[in-house]
């Protein structure tokens, strides 16, 4: 039994799919390949097997995101993760935000930022980079036509170079696209355990 979950958390709920993900014992080669498994390195999440059904597209979708998310240079980690938050939270995609709010509280070693998020939303009382962050990342996703130069120059004030601007339009654009993927076809969902 399980039901969906609604609010933002940063316990990462289960991500229950709609689609029925490959069956990585049935894999084809080029499934394999585009899944990126290798003996040492089997553990594959419900969602990624799922875009195994699509082969050509999995193979560019995980280095792009590996790329974006991770690559030295630019934002911190944890300001990517930020910029990831706030497109969840504007999509209201509750796994996105968990996962993302997770990792940030690990990144920072600290939670006060993703407590304060959640508990405050938009109203949320952070530092200026970390609110010209947020609010540039929420505003390019309820309307990327309104995320105007102005926004550019406040996140300059805030201290971002071209570079690390680049890294928040690409992280919040990105959580636009896999916000929609994650609410389409699947659901996060907590796992009641029987009495």
């Amino acid at each position: 039994m399980s039901r969906i979950v609604h609010k933002f958390t940063r316990k990462v709920p289960h991500w229950q799919p709609r689609v029925t993900p490959v069956d990585l014992q049935e894999a084809t080669e080029e499934q394999l390949d585009a899944l990126q498994v290798t003996p040492s390195n089997t553990k594959v999440s419900d969602y990624v097997l799922t875009l195994a059904h699509d082969v050509e597209s999995l193979k560019v979708r995980s280095p792009l995101f590996n790329a974006i998310m991770y690559d030295p240079g630019g934002m911190s980690r944890a300001e990517r993760e930020l910029g990831a938050i706030g497109a969840s939270m504007v999509n209201r995609c509750i796994y996105c935000a968990a996962v993302h709010a997770d990792r940030h509280a690990k990144l920072e070693k600290d939670t006060a930022v993703t407590d304060e998020l959640f508990a405050k939303g938009e109203k949320a009382d952070l530092s200026p980079r970390n609110r010209a962050i947020f609010d540039f990342a929420r505003k390019l996703s309820e309307s990327p036509v309104d995320a105007a130069p102005e926004d550019m120059a406040k996140l300059r004030e805030a201290g971002l170079s071209d570079e690390e601007i680049l890294d928040l339009i690409l992280s919040a654009a990105l959580f636009g696209w896999a916000n929609r993927l994650m609410h389409v076809l699947g659901d996060p969902v907590r796992q009641e355990v029987p009495a």
